[in-house]
């Protein structure tokens, strides 16, 4: 008889034990990992990627926006990876095209440097719950389904995949009707002195005018002084956690990729040459965490202050329109908190989720998601984690005053804001 499912019943070999296990290796895992480390607790971080830093360098998102929240284990990097670029202090922002390739190499560095053990081409496959405890966690390796066991796991994957698979709830996309924000494909082109000859692919668009690109402008960035340029400007509707929309996504951007250095080739930047394109699709938004807080537009718009505070950002609300038309909904904020509550799962022990996935609705996410307040998440995930361990304790019962404690020994600093 025909079913719609498998049932599978294996015996899967223990790969590894550690305190904590973080799933995901971007800039919050990364985070997470390091701070989770320094507080003494033997971590292992799973990546299904070659590369460590998330967009930022398998995305080609290559650049750091100008946010008021360089503190901590973010600013650190700044510090030793760019540090011509370090605000004098942690309540200025930055805005730093970088290299990609040497992010990674950084990245690579300074985790080996904080003794944290990387496992690369390592997906996640499910979870392993005893009694709403999270035990282990079984992964996909290049030696076939491994299991790794840990006290606390930290989903940092951006898609709360580890938190759904383990039971948690979740919400996708805007309120009014799931839709979330487009993907965009990045690509750096370079200026070889002389003209080239543009090029289009056959299949490709012909861009004559900006309103006939995908977002109806220009949005790039030339600020390493080698002649580089950063593009974003490709725009492909729909969920990048889902199979069907990531497979259109993956063609679809790559094709508006070429098209768009074509028009630019023919239209102030006819000496460039595509010199790289990222290896994925950028994905802005999927899922979202249902945790014990959920950040909202109006935390935002009021500038809101928590006592449970672990991330501020003063990054502005920045929807990209879900329907992929060429609009985008841009709007200043002043600054706000993002509390711990938004990490911790209502119903999962064991777990936290850092990244753009935690606690958010539609349009708060549109703000936390940038690659420095997830650092910031990270971090605090980390921390909070091995006190979770420390004090024998759920991850909703962690004292807040030991966590800013901790965090402040890191180098985390928030900005006082009025009540």
């Amino acid at each position: 008889m025909a079913t719609n499912y498998y049932e599978l019943n294996r015996h899967i070999p223990l790969y590894d034990r550690a305190d904590l296990v973080v799933i995901g290796g971007g800039p919050s895992g990364v985070a997470a990992a390091i701070a989770g480390a320094r507080c003494g607790k033997k971590v292992i971080l799973l990546e299904h990627t070659a590369q460590l830093g998330g967009m930022g360098t398998i995305g080609n998102v290559s650049i750091f926006m100008k946010v008021g929240n360089c503190t901590g284990i973010y600013r650190e990097i700044i510090a030793e990876f760019a540090a011509a670029h370090l605000p004098n202090g942690h309540e200025e922002g930055l805005e730093h095209q970088f290299s990609p390739f040497r992010l990674r190499y950084y990245l690579n560095q300074k985790l080996e440097r904080e003794n944290v053990k990387v496992c690369y081409h390592t997906s996640f496959v499910s979870s392993i719950i005893v009694d709403k405890q999270m035990k282990a966690v079984i992964i996909n390796s290049r030696e076939g389904l491994r299991a790794v066991e840990g006290a606390v796991f930290l989903d940092c994957t951006g898609d709360a995949r580890v938190a759904i698979e383990s039971g948690a709830s979740y919400t996708s996309g805007r309120e009014s009707d799931g839709m979330t924000q487009p993907m965009t494909l990045m690509f750096m082109m370079q200026n070889t002195g002389e003209p080239v000859k543009p090029y289009l692919p056959e299949g490709c668009y012909y861009y004559d005018k900006p309103e006939d690109l995908p977002q109806g402008r220009h949005l790039y960035w030339e600020r390493m002084g080698d002649g580089t340029l950063l593009v974003n400007m490709s725009r492909v509707k729909g969920n990048g956690a889902k199979i069907e929309d990531i497979n259109y996504a993956e063609k679809e951007c790559l094709k508006q990729a070429f098209s768009i250095a074509h028009y630019l080739q023919r239209n102030g930047f006819e000496n460039y040459a595509i010199s790289h394109v990222a290896s994925q699709t950028g994905v802005r938004e999927t899922n979202q965490l249902v945790g014990l807080y959920t950040l909202t537009e109006d935390d935002l718009t009021a500038g809101r202050r928590f006592t449970d505070v672990v991330a501020q950002t003063n990054y502005e609300i920045d929807i990209h329109s879900p329907d992929g038309s060429k609009v985008t909904d841009e709007r200043h904020i002043d600054g706000y908190d993002i509390p711990y509550r938004c990490l911790v799962p209502v119903s999962v022990e064991g777990l936290l989720v850092a990244g753009r996935a935690i606690s958010a609705t539609h349009v708060a996410m549109s703000s936390m998601r940038i690659q420095a307040t997830c650092y910031a998440l990270g971090q605090a995930a980390g921390v909070a984690a091995a006190i979770s361990i420390d004090s024998n304790c759920q991850l909703r019962d962690v004292s807040i005053d030991r966590l800013h404690e901790e965090l402040r020994k890191q180098g985390v600093h928030f900005v006082q804001r009025p009540s």
